[in-house]
């Protein structure tokens, strides 16, 4: 079981690669690069951290090149994955690895989406998670939760979240397959600030939550406060039936967010900003020049921005099990963060991504022909997913 070690350092190849990228050749290729008029980012809601740090950057960015920079808020990621890669009325999005997946498997609600490649273009950020309860709950560990009557708040918004509360949580637990309902009631919830919202509002006695969220702080704030349920790290019978429900996450002790969450064992997602396969190589080159170079100017305008560093991406690189795109690539492998090994990799999840779009594409069309409605809760059209799509190998972190 591998935990985070946010201090470890990259060592001297990486600093020496980090120096080179203000050398004068680097800076000159692209220098003339036109960058489009409009750049519109795609972000979870206003509550959440991706889409404050996002807007820390994009102001630097907006002077310095030039282009008009948008931060959009859209909290259901199945509409932010359909605004990226079907309408593209927005050019990146910061979206979890573990959505990503979900998205690219066609995993419940994605199940009826339109199959797209995505690339990574950068690190966004480590995000922590936890389950969180009012201060004044009686729930005080995770095994309390399997008294019976509990109410976890389900956000509807998210498939991985809804996966997480109605999957992961019991298999953490220990509750049997099929049987977490008899244990634990859900909540549903329309917005990530109403799931989080739930258990000082009294309508949940459970939620899980990011602690880097502003909505957080406002919880925390709240007469009673909150309190996080410890995940022990060391119950590694848990984690690993946890992580064979969602295998995109990682144990690890909260260093960020809330000053309640800190130094409590939970749960990092890795955010990155994703592009559609075929996005311009020119651009994703320039967009990863930019937050390499200007990291020092934007780093102090949100604690998320200081996960931004080459250092963090180089780092997350090293577990990510979803593709970079080459426009990102050309830019590491100039300033010598990229290596042969990272070739292989990348290249092998590439072909891996293909695969599950070619299945997927096939499957539906399959469904189409014979008539059968795309819903993701129809047996019939999930027959049909899961003939095109049997025996390949889901994305899971390397750890």
């Amino acid at each position: 079981m591998r935990i985070i070690n946010r201090r470890r350092a990259l060592g001297t190849a990486i600093a020496v690669g980090a120096a080179m990228a203000f050398s004068t050749a680097s800076l000159a290729q692209g220098s003339d690069y036109k960058w489009p008029r409009l750049l519109v980012i795609g972000t979870p809601g206003t509550a959440s951290g991706s889409f404050a740090s996002t807007n820390g950057w994009a102001p630097i960015l907006q002077n310095e090149m030039g282009p008009t920079v948008r931060i959009v808020p859209e909290d259901n990621e199945p509409q932010r994955y359909r605004r990226l890669t079907d309408r593209k009325d927005i050019v990146m999005s910061s979206v979890s690895s573990a959505e990503m997946r979900f998205q690219i498997e066609g995993i419940g609600g994605y199940a009826t989406t339109k199959p797209a490649a995505q690339r990574i273009l950068w690190h966004h950020n480590d995000t922590p998670w936890g389950y969180v309860v009012s201060g004044g709950s009686d729930l005080k560990t995770m095994d309390d939760l399997k008294r019976g009557g509990v109410r976890v708040a389900q956000g509807v918004f998210s498939p991985p979240m809804t996966i997480t509360v109605r999957e992961a949580l019991p298999a953490f637990l220990g509750i049997p397959e099929g049987e977490a309902e008899k244990v634990l009631t859900y909540v549903p919830a329309s917005s990530y600030a109403e799931n989080c919202r739930s258990v000082v509002e009294g309508k949940a006695d459970v939620a899980y939550c990011a602690p880097i969220s502003s909505v957080l702080s406002e919880m925390e704030g709240a007469p009673g406060g909150i309190r996080w349920l410890p995940m022990q790290l060391d119950n590694k019978e848990a984690w690993a039936r946890l992580l064979e429900r969602r295998p995109m996450l990682v144990p690890s002790v909260i260093e960020l967010g809330v000053s309640s969450a800190r130094g409590v064992d939970g749960i990092t997602s890795n955010f990155v900003y994703s592009v559609p396969a075929d996005a311009d190589e020119v651009f994703a080159y320039n967009m990863a020049k930019f937050l390499h170079q200007s990291f020092d100017k934007y780093k102090g305008t949100h604690p998320l921005a200081a996960r931004m560093s080459i250092e963090q991406f180089r780092a997350y690189l090293d577990r990510s099990p979803l593709p970079v795109h080459e426009g990102t690539i050309k830019y590491l492998r100039e300033i010598n963060v990229w290596t042969a090994e990272d070739d292989a990799w990348n290249k092998a999840a590439a072909e891996k991504m293909d695969k599950w779009i070619s299945a997927r594409q096939a499957a539906q069309a399959e469904a189409a022909k014979a008539g059968i409605k795309p819903d993701f809760q129809d047996e019939a059209f999930l027959k049909v997913i899961r003939k095109h799509t049997e025996g390949l190998e889901s994305f899971r972190t390397r750890l």
